[in-house]
């Protein structure tokens, strides 16, 4: 089973997909779990604090060190094994391969930055960056309902198909999945190809391989 504790100040932006569709199911098939740590519970003083304003100057404040360190720490004392990932513009761009290596029994941590960034200290306990492109989001919990779910789907058992996820777009490396048709045969003059109602299905394979290219 794949276990995802998510470090976040927005749970309720979460709930709601992973308690949905693919993700549900998964749930409820024991495939995969999901753990919410408020990262509010950790902050500092009356006010429970978790960020504070830049050394050096500069607009937007910054995740402290000590809330995040304690969040995580409280869940590695309970499974030290568990790896720690960080959304990051730094980070490796994610891509179908890595989904496919994260797919696997094992724990992740994934913690969700908000604000400006984060104290530059913090990555010393983070064991994966991972950066979904050249862009930049409010906060880390979009990014990480995109790995759960591209990590998701690829557990054995949760798609429909045996073969679903073996054939799927960049399932082996930049290639795209072939064009695919059901009824009607012909739709306001589109119509299927031929080859794809011939019964012949080494020429089917052959054009798929063809158009998947």
């Amino acid at each position: 089973m794949i276990k995802f504790t998510i470090v976040t100040l927005f749970r309720e932006a979460l709930e709601p997909y992973l308690n949905t569709s693919m993700m549900w199911k998964a749930k409820e098939k024991g495939l995969a779990e999901f753990e919410f740590v408020n990262l509010r519970d950790f902050g500092l003083g009356p006010h429970k604090s978790v960020d504070d304003t830049p050394y050096g100057g500069g607009d937007g404040m910054l995740l402290m060190c000590e809330p995040v360190f304690n969040a995580i720490e409280s869940v590695k004392t309970k499974d030290p094994s568990a790896k720690v990932i960080l959304p990051t513009p730094v980070g490796e761009i994610w891509n179908q391969e890595m989904a496919r290596i994260f797919a696997k029994d094992a724990h992740y941590i994934i913690l969700c930055p908000h604000y400006e960034g984060y104290d530059e200290r913090i990555l010393s306990i983070v064991d994966y960056k991972i950066s979904l492109g050249k862009f930049v989001l409010t906060g880390g919990e979009l990014p990480a309902l995109v790995m759960i779910d591209s990590i998701v789907r690829l557990i054995p058992g949760v798609l429909g198909g045996e073969t679903s996820a073996e054939i799927e777009s960049f399932s082996n490396g930049d290639n795209l999945e072939y064009p695919q048709y059901t009824k009607p045969y012909d739709f306001r003059g589109m119509t299927v190809p031929d080859v794809l109602l011939s019964g012949n299905h080494g020429e089917v394979d052959k054009w798929r391989e063809e158009h998947s290219k």
